[in-house]
């Protein structure tokens, strides 16, 4: 494994098969005590309800201590430089959990830390997010060679992991974004140099219904992330047409499965009810933040 998780990329195939199949054993029940006597600092510059305490339990699962620190106990690259920071933690704990604005901060961080990094989330990427939505996906259809994702919504930091580790699984990845909300065009070329097999393409378009026509998964999330509220009109205006509700989600393939990684803003890019529909495995993908964390801590930072 690499020492650090910060991208998906950072991720060989076999690196990632490794993760999701030691997901699902830790989920069923295997009994793992990597973290013990370890622990593990939770440096949150972001407010979370999942990640946090799916992070916090996983820690305590795996026989470690989380210790929680927040913006104003740290204050990453403000009250003191973020290489200096990454120095003292590495003196008393065995990894960092860090969520964080800026993916820059995330990067120095893990430069200077002689431990390990892991992204719980930054303004770039959410590798976390994804490889639990990845691990539900496989759970329900048995694979994910060969399956295709429809993202509709807003190119944010989701979207890029999604868009990475579909093509690592083998997947099809199409996004459908009002023009200038996409993914950048490097991210693409990223992802399509991921790809792990000729069919698996990632692919850009502008109409919703194009998207998800014949999809096998629709996935959406919120149109203004943590940082843009003051955009937050302006988006609405833009994104309007791109919810996903039920009649969208009935021009994928038949029993296409629907996913949010919430919070979701009911009205916006999702329609009242849809965390509830009988495709919907919203809960399931938040359940496998656990696990797929527990899988991540023991890989990196077990013995």
């Amino acid at each position: 494994m690499p020492k650090d998780l910060l991208s998906i990329a950072d991720l060989s195939y076999e690196e990632f098969d490794r993760l999701l199949t030691r997901g699902r054993q830790l989920k069923a029940g295997a009994q793992c005590q990597a973290l013990r006597g370890k622990t593990v600092a939770m440096l949150f510059e972001k407010p979370s309800l999942r990640t946090r305490v799916s992070f916090d339990i996983a820690v305590h699962h795996l026989g470690g201590h989380p210790l929680y620190l927040g913006k104003d106990e740290v204050g990453l690259g403000q009250r003191e430089p973020v290489a200096d920071v990454a120095r003292v933690l590495e003196r008393y704990v065995q990894g960092v959990v860090a969520r964080v604005f800026s993916h820059a901060s995330l990067e120095e961080l893990a430069r200077a830390a002689s431990v390990p990094v892991i992204n719980a989330l930054s303004d770039r990427e959410h590798p976390c997010q994804a490889l639990a939505d990845l691990m539900t996906v496989q759970e329900r259809r048995g694979k994910l060679g060969g399956l295709t994702f429809a993202y509709v919504g807003d190119g944010n930091n989701v979207a890029h992991s999604l868009a990475l580790g579909c093509a690592l699984a083998g997947a099809s990845f199409v996004i459908a974004s009002p023009s200038g909300y996409g993914l950048p065009g490097p991210l693409m070329e990223r992802a399509s140099k991921l790809a792990r097999s000729p069919g698996a393409q990632v692919h850009a378009c502008s109409e919703p219904a194009e998207a998800v026509r014949g999809a096998d998964v629709v996935y959406t999330d919120v149109w203004t992330s943590m940082g843009q509220e003051a955009e937050a009109q302006q988006r609405r205006r833009v994104f309007a047409g791109f919810q996903v509700d039920g009649v969208l989600l009935g021009r994928a393939a038949p029993g296409a499965l629907f996913m949010h990684p919430m919070p979701a803003h009911y009205g916006e890019e999702v329609a009242p009810g849809m965390l509830d529909h009988p495709q919907s495995v919203a809960y399931d993908q938040a359940e496998n933040r656990l696990h797929i964390q527990k899988a991540i801590l023991d890989l990196l930072l077990g013995p």
